[in-house]
């Protein structure tokens, strides 16, 4: 009997939950915020303005009371000379004064009210009765609530000693608080309508613009999802000077730099394919058809197979130079005599080939430039000018400060370059079609890394016609990070 392990339980990722999106959740921020905004500021207003309009009451009351005591004061009727009895001081300070229309004094005597202005049906209540009671001897203040609003009752006792007995009394000033109150509320009413309509506008100001601020994040997430492999090309429309737009911009340059990664990735595939493709036939051809009993024929195959993998070689070192020729750490600047730099170059192209090597000029002058990398592409041009030339023929290096730029240049006598092709031996591969008596094959990728090392460098390779004939060759620099030059001395 056999048994078979189970097989493991398959699983899948749980599909992500979509939750608000930002904009939904700035613009519910932003509501939220301003609701509490508006809705603290209506309570405080409110709270300000109810303790105001009681503050204004309790102010009136006791300008009424203020007048009463002045009139108790004087002692004296004007009009009689004769003193004051509570009834009559009562009557006269309700005669002299108008209240405002929120209120009612009340001539109280012997425990009932004499006389009120205006009239108000609630003086001759017993709840009003019972109200005042406590107030009407003692003074002070009391509330009573009524179909009419709660009213505010203050009194003032009066009280008078005669032989015919003791005469009490007090001034009741009645205030109805709801009227003050009812307008408070009727204008916090329109706040409340006006603040609504204005949270709900600036909601809907807030989903706008964040919707518009977050325009470029959106299109940023749906260009993450159409960049492949295969297509980095997509681009994000650039416009304003703030952080979004900083951000649309730097990724705009991150898939620059990853479609020029991947484009020198396939460039650098596609030239070793097609370049490697030719030796390795070379190599298999002949070692298939190697006839193991010929010693001869074996060492010819061995030569023809090292030499082929030495051109391999080199072709493969060629195609990695390339390749990395825009990382950052392809060069390291440094401060260079350039005088003693071209001297040097022409001391070591001297051993290229049997030439009438020249130096031409040399300019006394320091530059900020890769020492090695600048000497790596000169003697790749005075290779391809020993290439081009005849034993004895004049090559001849150079330096010199042209516009404030470093021109560095590989002259030689040979046959020059048709001006229908100088725009085009710069590219991997390219070799050109007339050459001079001293032509060698090569690989295709000197003047490619040439044009390479002077693009890495923020110049430029050109060529143009020699005098009296050939070819010359020219790297321009420009000064970088500082970097200065002076005239010869």
């Amino acid at each position: 009997m056999t048994t078979t392990d189970p097989e493991p339980p398959v699983t899948t990722k749980p599909p992500l939950r979509r939750g608000l999106s930002v904009r939904a959740r700035i613009t519910a921020s932003v509501a939220l915020l301003v609701t509490l905004a508006l809705a603290g500021a209506g309570l405080i207003v409110y709270a300000v303005e109810l303790s105001r309009v009681d503050a204004a009451t309790i102010r009136e009351m006791e300008q009424e009371l203020d007048e009463f005591s002045r009139l108790r004061d004087e002692g004296v009727n004007p009009e009689t000379r004769a003193p004051y009895d509570v009834e009559t001081l009562l009557l006269t300070f309700l005669r002299r004064n108008v209240p405002d229309d929120d209120e009612l004094l009340v001539a109280w005597v012997d425990g009932r009210p004499r006389a009120h202005f205006p009239e108000d049906p609630l003086v001759g209540t017993q709840r009003f009765s019972r109200a005042v009671a406590d107030v009407v001897a003692e003074g002070g203040t009391t509330y009573l609530d009524t179909a009419d609003g709660e009213v505010r009752i203050t009194s003032q006792p009066v009280r008078q000693d005669t032989d015919r007995g003791t005469t009490e009394g007090a001034l009741l000033v009645v205030s109805y608080l709801e009227e003050d109150r009812a307008e408070l509320r009727s204008t916090m009413r329109t706040y409340t309508i006006v603040a609504v309509l204005l949270a709900l506008l600036v909601t809907l100001v807030a989903a706008w613009q964040s919707g518009r601020l977050l325009a470029p994040l959106t299109r940023l997430r749906q260009a993450t999802g159409a960049v492949s492999a295969s297509d980095l090309s997509a681009r994000l429309p650039e416009s304003g000077n703030d952080d979004i737009s900083a951000l649309t911009r730097n990724f705009n340059d991150m898939l620059a730099r990853l479609e020029q990664a991947f484009s020198d990735q396939r460039q650098f595939l596609d030239d070793a394919g097609h370049e490697l493709r030719t030796p390795l036939t070379i190599i298999g051809g002949h070692l298939e058809l190697l006839d193991e009993s010929d010693p001869a024929e074996v060492e010819q195959t061995r030569r023809l197979a090292l030499d082929e993998v030495d051109r391999m070689s080199r072709l493969v070192g060629d195609l990695i130079l390339l390749a990395k020729h825009d990382r950052p750490d392809f060069l390291t600047l440094e401060e260079v005599d350039v005088d003693m730099l071209t001297e040097d170059i022409v001391a070591k192209a001297s051993a290229l080939g049997d030439r009438d090597w020249h130096l031409d000029e040399a300019v006394h002058a320091t530059w900020r430039l890769d020492p090695q990398r600048v000497t790596q592409a000169m003697l790749q041009l005075c290779d391809n000018a020993a290439g081009h030339t005849a034993p004895g023929d004049r090559i001849a290096v150079g330096s010199a400060i042209v516009d404030g730029m470093l021109r560095l240049w590989v002259r030689d006598t040979g046959a020059g370059v048709p001006v229908e092709e100088r725009g085009r031996i710069f590219e991997r591969f390219a070799r050109g079609s007339e050459t001079g008596s001293g032509d060698r094959p090569g690989l295709g990728l000197g003047l490619a890394i040439v044009s390479a090392i002077a693009g890495a460098h923020g110049g430029t390779v050109g060529v143009e016609d020699a005098q009296p004939t050939g070819a010359c060759f020219t790297i321009t620099l420009p000064a970088r990070h500082g970097g200065e030059a002076w005239p010869a001395s």
